[in-house]
């Protein structure tokens, strides 16, 4: 009887330097095989390629834009690489992101849009892609529950700042998303989780924006290992909602 291998999809990799990135090798070494969404082909493939040279399984799709249509087109590329008889679609983590850094006054209606096409809408269009694959899974000994789908928040999840208007509607709107479905599919055995990422990361980029020197921030690798806890949480007391935050935060 042929193994049937574990899969989790990511959106998101940024430069393949962050989050989504760290997640996707964090997941692999714990076994699973992973499908790789983003908008730059150069950075899936490298990731992939990395990926697979550490004896991994990993496919890279890239998407012109993070729509509906494109995430359902990506979904069925997904499951002809990843066919259902030998994998099986356990966990899903969205990790798309559009910052907008200014006073209210000066965001433009088109910054907003975006802000919000990329952080609600695309989510939303995530969403409905990864639990109807879930709703396909069977339960057993070895797979207690039909999958996990995490969205990776923000400190503007849950608080606006003065330059974060654009930002924190749409991380507000992601947050309530995940609330919604977390209370509606939990009882289809679905674990729905949200992840506050209070902080800057600590990632190449970021040290650059503080000059080079030492900061206080969270290592993507340690919010990875977070996301496969939410995955293989028993469903007698799933969370919902991680508030991760350095230790010697200042804000």
């Amino acid at each position: 009887m042929a193994v049937i291998r574990p899969l989790c999809v990511i959106a998101g990799l940024g430069n393949a330097a962050g989050t989504g990135a760290a997640a996707a090798r964090v997941f692999s070494k714990a076994g699973y095989s992973v499908a790789l969404i983003a908008r730059g082909q150069t950075t899936l493939n490298a990731l992939s390629q990395e990926m697979n040279h550490s004896g991994g399984d990993a496919a890279p799709f890239c998407m012109s834009a993070y729509t509906p249509a494109n995430f359902s087109e990506t979904f069925s590329s997904i499951r002809s690489r990843f066919p259902a008889s030998r994998y099986s679609f356990r966990a899903a983590l969205f990790n798309v992101g559009y910052a907008v850094w200014k006073p209210f006054l000066e965001v433009t209606p088109e910054e907003i849009q975006e802000s919000l096409d990329t952080n609600v809408a695309a989510a939303c269009a995530f969403s409905r892609e990864s639990i109807l694959k879930f709703k396909e899974n069977t339960i057993n000994v070895e797979n207690p529950n039909r999958g996990t789908l995490i969205f990776t928040g923000a400190t503007a999840s849950t608080r606006g700042n003065t330059m974060t208007s654009a930002f924190s509607i749409a991380k507000f709107g992601v947050r309530g998303l995940s609330q919604s479905l977390a209370k509606e599919f939990g009882k289809d055995d679905i674990h729905v989780a949200h992840a506050i990422i209070d902080g800057q990361i600590a990632t190449g980029a970021a040290l650059e924006r503080n000059g080079g020197k030492p900061m206080v921030g969270l290592s993507p690798e340690s919010i990875a290992q977070s996301y496969l806890y939410l995955a293989k949480q028993e469903k007698s007391a799933w969370t919902w909602e991680l508030d991760l935050r350095p230790a010697h935060e200042k804000w």
